[in-house]
């Protein structure tokens, strides 16, 4: 059984009872990410993410550690640029101490002067760690490619520069305006009683206040098409490329769902069967859409060596152009429509995809989605629906993004040129930094 509340204060509490299990997992969505933050202060959403975890007025980062260790269970957050969520998954007799920590965490973190020092450093070490993975970077890279000057083209990890400069003040400033109930999702699932949940919560929450947050936000103009390369010393180049897209609120997010698929989202998929299984031209290749409340892009990453560049462009474009032309199967779409349906029922044996699913659900929808619902939404897809979709979507202007060795970039930009996109920006960058 699965409720729904807008708390006095406007908090938003999603519980879902599962009373078969033995453990439970929590979940606050706080609805700040990077795209929040203005140039100067990037980085700031997730160096408040680190902060919550060093200590409140009463717990230190060793004491909520170490709760956690002696009763067994998992807590961890993560920042992305539209949201920051902390979690936590426990046995159920042990609801009532992960919930307290967790809400003293978000909603008391001392923000020590000391440890924003320390922090900081870590954090500086946490994207030069990012930065010698060119495999993750290229996707940083390719955002600022596609949305050049806009905060959805800016790392979630900030930069040195903007990290360094961020203080206490600054960040205790943004904590404030945002970390609000009326700005969170609370999500909870297991072994639960739901009504219980609810007066905990609310117990919680109570005289935290019930303001609300104003936002403006500016959605990213598509852009021109332009190519950026990042002279970096490396065995392979990396490539991604790619096109604006739609957001998770558009009514055809499953039909790009059901595309990606049969494109290249899994070991079955198109460009992984011709590119790698029978060309030989990469290991690692693949499609993935990235959505946002009002944009979004359609991506492919292949990393290849530099001497199969060549074959690998002709060999995508001959795969484009088919899929383009002619679209997928019936058979290609009743596979991908299974394999959607399968990961989604086999994602509900797991507690944590619950409340993930609940949580988000509310977030982004402001409603809880049956699962029934989406089921027979990806069922309902056909091979004409993808095909006039993405003849719409190849419409739009590619961007691409490459990571290598300087002596091949060059043929990487030939390439893209001759695949098609004659009017190019080239902006050529040397050093290991985006």
């Amino acid at each position: 059984m699965v409720d729904f509340w807008v708390l006095q204060n406007g908090a938003r509490l999603v519980s879902e009872e599962i009373p078969h299990l033995r453990s439970v997992a929590i979940g606050i969505y706080v609805q700040v990410g990077s795209r929040d933050e203005d140039e100067e202060i990037n980085g700031a959403s997730h160096f408040i993410e680190h902060m919550l975890f060093k200590g409140t007025e009463t717990r230190s980062a060793k004491d909520i550690a170490e709760t956690f260790e002696s009763i067994g269970g998992q807590l961890n957050a993560y920042t992305s640029k539209e949201y920051t969520c902390f979690y936590a998954r426990t046995l159920d007799e042990h609801l009532d101490i992960a919930a307290d920590i967790l809400m003293d965490m978000v909603f008391n973190s001392a923000f020590r002067e000391k440890e924003v020092g320390t922090e900081k450093g870590v954090i500086i070490e946490e994207i030069g760690m990012y930065e010698d993975s060119p495999d993750e970077l290229i996707h940083d890279v390719f955002a600022q490619v596609i949305w050049p000057n806009h905060s959805l083209g800016r790392p979630i990890l900030g930069t040195r520069e903007t990290v360094s400069c961020l203080d206490r003040d600054l960040l205790t400033s943004f904590y404030r305006k945002y970390y609000i109930p009326s700005n969170m999702v609370i999500a909870v699932a297991g072994n639960v009683n739901n009504q219980r949940v609810r007066d905990k919560i609310e117990a919680y929450l109570q005289g935290r206040g019930s303001s609300r947050i104003l936002r403006a936000k500016e959605t990213p103009a598509a852009g021109t098409n332009k190519v950026k390369l990042i002279d970096k010393d490396t065995e392979q180049v990396q490539i991604c490329m790619g096109i604006p897209s739609i957001s998770f609120l558009d009514e055809k997010r499953q039909v790009q769902n059901v595309m990606n698929s049969i494109l290249g989202g899994g070991i079955s998929s198109r460009l992984f069967q011709t590119i790698r299984e029978e060309k030989g031209l990469a290991y690692s290749v693949y499609t993935y859409p990235s959505s946002y409340s009002d944009t979004g892009t359609y991506a492919i990453y292949v990393a290849t060596g530099p001497d199969k560049v060549t074959d690998l462009f002709a060999v995508l474009t001959e795969e484009l152009e088919k899929f383009l032309a002619h679209g997928p199967t019936q058979e290609e779409v009743t596979r991908a429509q299974n394999q959607i349906k399968a990961n989604i029922y086999l994602g509900l044996e797991s507690v944590m995809n619950r409340m993930n699913r609940l949580g988000k659900s509310v977030l982004f929808y402001d409603r809880i989605i049956p699962v029934g619902e989406i089921i027979d939404t990806v069922m309902a897809v056909t091979p004409a629906a993808i095909q006039e979709f993405i003849q719409g979507l190849a419409s739009r202007q590619f961007s691409l993004a490459a990571i290598g060795s300087k002596n091949i970039l060059p043929q990487v930009q030939h390439e893209f040129v001759k695949w098609g996109q004659a009017q190019l920006k080239f902006d050529m960058v040397r050093g290991d930094r985006p």
